[in-house]
């Protein structure tokens, strides 16, 4: 990446992100630890979604089905990769201000910045698109509407987003984690029903060599780990927390950096259960059957009931899908907004961007089910994911590189061993996906 000239004063060349929120949630001076983590929670959970929408769940089946409760490990390693991760984004965003794209357009030249806005736009349009397949899938099983109209039908929820955004952030936030709330109360009910070994699920916790060693494991296990750390959240974690309006002296921002950790450390730890539920009712229910074929959302579904004897564990499978698909979106058109407004300066009303980029993921999805069906969503799926991958690293890189600058980050740059911890990491991510994609290649080709 070749950088541009360094700005002497990036507040002259930048306007607040997501200027309609930005420091509207008043952190109330003065106040108790509880009050304050009150005040700071939101946008981990917001972030947080990321790492559960529908892209997840067939990675999550096919491992638990495949392999049992053994991947619960990488599962567990990618949410700590997750946390490092969303841990920089943050830290930029309260010391410098800016989000991971405003700081991209300061620091490299117009060329480079279009090249990574044209990136990050494939992969929100590619995560937006597993959001309107899984929401689309939700809805033929729940209510039998076809995946054509499922797919048109997600359109509509530009006007919940405009209508949350008119009534204030906080109302935003607080649907946001109902809607979590809903997800984990019934994978919670799920597990009840399936009854999984204590016993194994504690032994998957333990890093075997079998994932190395065994190709088809190592296989599930890297789209795992492609399908759970998300290129757009980083630039959405790096704006969300400015709608905090902290003290800008040291001590405040040291505040906001304890307490913002404290959100998104939960939130994570919470995306990561209902990771390992999935996984787990997976793994208790198709793998103890033999049925370890089962990788597809819809297959699971129309199992489940047969397996378990009970018609409400697929009904409960099924509402959480729902609600992880609306709520991906809703946190979808936030990183849109604020990738299109970093990068480029460029604002748009919120229901335009929205309809925008719905559109991009309405149009391939509606191909997809005229021409190949059901088996069409559950390729492209999958094709989201790699595409997600390819993404990562160009996210992930400068966000490192923006985080060691002590020319940006004054005081709060990354110490040494962060600075060691987050290259290694990067490069982790880089090899893994890049391997993932090659393994993914190779099986379209046979």
């Amino acid at each position: 990446m070749d950088p541009a000239p360094a700005a002497t004063d990036h507040h002259a060349t930048t306007s607040p992100s997501l200027p309609e929120v930005h420091r509207s949630v008043i952190v109330p001076p003065g106040a108790g630890f509880w009050r304050k983590l009150l005040a700071f929670s939101g946008p981990g959970f917001l972030v947080a979604v990321g790492y559960m929408d529908p892209g997840n769940w067939a990675t999550d089946i096919a491992g638990g089905s495949r392999f049992a409760y053994q991947l619960i490990s990488v599962l567990m390693f990618s949410n700590l990769i997750a946390i490092l991760v969303q841990a920089l984004a943050a830290r930029l965003g309260i010391a410098t201000q800016m989000d991971l794209a405003q700081a991209c357009k300061l620091r490299y030249s117009r060329r480079t910045t279009l090249i990574l806005w044209v990136l990050c736009e494939i992969a929100i349009a590619a995560c937006d698109l597993a959001e309107v397949i899984g929401s689309a899938i939700a809805l033929n099983l729940l209510f039998h509407i076809p995946l054509l109209l499922g797919v048109c039908l997600t359109a509509l929820d530009v006007l919940a987003i405009l209508y949350l955004q008119n009534k204030g952030f906080r109302y935003l936030e607080a649907v946001v984690v109902t809607l979590i709330g809903v997800i984990g109360g019934c994978y919670l009910i799920e597990l009840l029903i399936v009854r999984p070994s204590m016993v194994a699920i504690a032994k998957g916790f333990v890093p075997t060599p079998q994932i190395l060693t065994n190709p088809e494991m190592l296989y599930v296990a890297i789209s795992i780990l492609g399908a759970t750390v998300m290129p757009h959240n980083l630039y959405l974690h790096s704006s969300l927390v400015q709608t905090r309006a902290i003290d800008r002296t040291a001590a405040g921002m040291k505040t906001a950096m304890r307490y913002n950790f404290l959100d998104y450390f939960f939130a994570l730890n919470f995306a990561f259960l209902i990771n390992a539920a999935i996984l787990i009712m997976a793994a208790g229910t198709f793998f103890r059957a033999g049925l370890t074929h089962v990788a597809e959302i819809q297959e699971a579904y129309h199992t489940l009931t047969p397996l378990l004897g009970t018609k409400l564990a697929a009904i409960l499978f099924a509402v959480a899908l729902l609600c992880s698909g609306q709520n991906s979106t809703l946190t979808g058109t936030l990183a849109g907004q604020i990738v299109m407004e970093g990068f480029l300066n460029l604002r748009l009303v919120p229901w335009l961007r929205r309809l925008i980029t719905r559109l991009l993921a309405i149009i391939p999805a509606v191909i997809a089910v005229i021409f190949f069906g059901q088996s069409g969503t559950a390729k492209l799926l999958n094709f989201s994911q790699v595409i997600l991958s390819l993404q990562l690293s160009f996210a992930v890189v400068p966000l490192v590189m923006f985080t060691s600058d002590r020319h940006l980050m004054g005081e709060f740059v990354n110490p040494r061993w962060l600075k060691c911890l987050a290259w290694i990491t990067a490069a982790v991510i880089a090899i893994l996906n890049a391997y993932f994609l090659v393994m993914m290649f190779r099986d379209w080709v046979k």
